[in-house]
């Protein structure tokens, strides 16, 4: 179906409901499914509107081309007027693609270490660091729930709440294994060394949102532990909870406070339960993840950052920068996001109009 086809049959379908809904006799529930259809459609069908009536003043420019008093005036008219289509079509399109109800939700970000040992703990704490200041650039809330730190200040895995407008839109992007390529700081000889880490990014989902029966939660608590006695607490504040009919298990120690650790692990459970089921309705969770994040494994990869070079390159949409500490600080992350932004609309795009 071409975009003229497409759009026609959007026009007809909302003068079909404005029709229906101008009648009498509807039951209440088809009346309010059809009035919030209908109500979604308004702003599609203006949009369309002004796009046709663009055209239309278009061949009427293009026609009085042939009358030599009207060319001049013709001329500049259709050029105004061929400035305007271009971002009327990509109104229009943007207002076509299926709308995700996660985009406008907060995000969970999980860091893990992938391969190369202490190397991938450091570069997994650098990546953790670099969402951390990425949501400062964009006025993002970014609040830590759990982390796992190695001995040399690397990250084992780390997982944070960032809060803001549209955060998951943005974010949902970044899922996947990083691979750096950088001299390490343990190595003495000075080669590059290639190491990774998986990230997650996962919607916050509340109760409303994701019902969970707690007859199907096994909650476990015991003493937390951390590094040299730190935030060793003497009572069992440390909670894991356990969904047996998804087998997800989430444990949190990072506050001293067991009803704390508590909300912060349910927080987690949702997010995990809701990305389950809207990335596949019949696979396990394992399987989810997998297909997420992979295995970690060196030879896959999103993106990839060599330090020697100052260069990034995301291997989805072929793009590289020369700006690696840019980067890295967050002030230049959108330039990738953004990238894949364009190529996620213009796949889905592509599914609507054939």
């Amino acid at each position: 179906m071409s975009l003229d086809e497409t759009l026609a049959t959007v026009l007809a379908r909302y003068d079909e409901l404005g029709a229906t809904l101008s009648g009498a006799g509807l039951p209440t529930d088809q009346f309010v499914k059809l009035s919030k259809e209908y109500a979604e459609l308004i702003p599609v069908s203006e949009a369309i509107q002004k796009l046709r009536q663009a055209q239309r003043e278009q061949a009427e420019a293009e026609a009085m081309l042939s009358d030599p008093e009207m060319q001049d005036e013709a001329k500049q008219e259709l050029e105004r007027i061929k400035q305007q289509i271009p971002p009327l079509e990509k109104q229009v399109q943007r207002m076509l693609l299926p709308k995700d109800i996660a985009d406008e939700k907060n995000a969970i970000l999980e860091v893990r270490a992938g391969a190369g040992g202490d190397e991938a703990g450091l570069f997994a704490a650098l990546l953790f660091d670099m969402y951390r200041k990425y949501a400062a650039v964009r006025g993002w809330r970014f609040e830590v729930i759990e982390l796992s730190e190695n001995d040399l200040g690397g990250l084992k895995e780390g997982s944070a709440l960032i809060s803001g407008k549209g955060v998951f839109a943005r974010l949902k992007f970044e899922s996947g294994v990083h691979r750096v390529q950088r001299v390490p700081q343990t190595e003495s000889s000075g080669r590059v060394h290639t190491s990774t880490a998986t990230v997650a990014v996962l919607p916050e989902m509340e109760e409303v949102d994701i019902a969970i029966d707690e007859r199907d939660l096994r909650i476990d608590v015991y003493r937390s532990s951390g590094a040299g006695g730190q935030h060793v607490n003497k009572t069992e504040s440390a909670v894991r909870i356990t969904h047996m009919p998804s087998g997800i298990v989430v444990a949190m120690q990072e506050e001293r406070s067991q009803i704390k650790n508590r909300a912060k692990a349910m927080k987690v459970l949702r997010a995990r339960l809701y990305e389950q089921n809207r990335s596949t309705r019949d696979a396990s969770y394992a399987a989810v993840r997998k297909e997420q994040v992979g295995t970690g494994d060196r030879s896959e990869r999103i993106r990839t950052y060599n330090f020697p070079q100052s260069r990034v390159s995301d291997h989805r949409v072929e793009m590289t920068l020369y700006k690696i500490n840019e980067i890295i600080s967050g002030e230049a992350l959108d330039e990738f996001i953004d990238a894949l932004i364009t190529k996620d609309e213009a796949e889905k795009l592509a599914q609507i109009i054939g």
